[in-house]
């Protein structure tokens, strides 16, 4: 009897330790699905939905952007990048394994670990991984200036304040097709923030800026 009573005791406290873990997270995810969750917006394709997006490009410096041969950067402090924009190529590293991404042709793309070449049976492997690393890093760098690429759908959107908003759909491409994205611009076309309706998120419609 006494072994018995202590399983039950154990387990009371086992699922206690559960329920007190698990409780304010799911009472978190039900406030801010409540709060935040919306549909996806409808909008208007059409010659108004390119003229916001061509007034957004026009407010980035398209022209720079496009002149623009070679980008630098680091991705949360985890994933380096060297993207030479006129070649189509990228190097993409992390950890110890760095990858000479051919964007035009992947099977020319080179893997390195510990600077040392590597053609091993997981080669294919280290290059998807870098193929994924870099559509979605730089896409947090570019979105704006991808408006117009192939498969990309642009929709006019008047929002609560009646404002102009441009509602962005990726049909094709990329690492997640079907994302939506809905820019709010500020008075001379720049984005301030943006909403997403995206796989990998529960909650559709959560907003986010680039502050921080």
């Amino acid at each position: 009897m006494a072994k018995k009573s202590r399983l039950r005791k154990t387990l009371k406290i086992i699922g206690g330790v559960i329920v007190f873990f698990t409780l304010p997270t799911l009472l978190l995810f039900g406030f801010m699905y409540f709060k935040y969750n919306e549909d996806l917006p409808t909008g208007e394709q059409g010659v108004a939905a390119d003229q916001l997006a061509t007034k957004m490009l026009n407010a980035l410096n398209e022209e720079a952007y496009l002149n623009t041969d070679y980008i630098e950067w680091t991705f949360k402090n985890r994933h380096q990048y060297k993207w030479y924009k006129s070649k189509n190529t990228c190097e993409v590293s992390w950890e110890s394994f760095t990858v000479i991404l051919d964007l035009e042709n992947q099977q020319h793309s080179k893997v390195f670990v510990l600077e040392q070449e590597y053609n091993g049976i997981e080669k294919q492997d280290y290059i998807n991984k870098a193929e994924g690393y870099f559509n979605n890093d730089s896409f947090w760098l570019v979105a704006p200036y991808k408006v117009f690429d192939a498969g990309v759908e642009r929709r006019l959107v008047k929002t609560e304040d009646q404002k102009n908003a441009l509602l962005v759909t990726y049909t094709s491409g990329g690492s997640t097709p079907g994302d939506s994205y809905l820019w709010h611009l500020d008075q001379d076309g720049k984005p301030k923030s943006f909403q997403m309706w995206v796989e990998i998120l529960p909650i559709e419609g959560l907003e986010a800026t680039w502050e921080n």
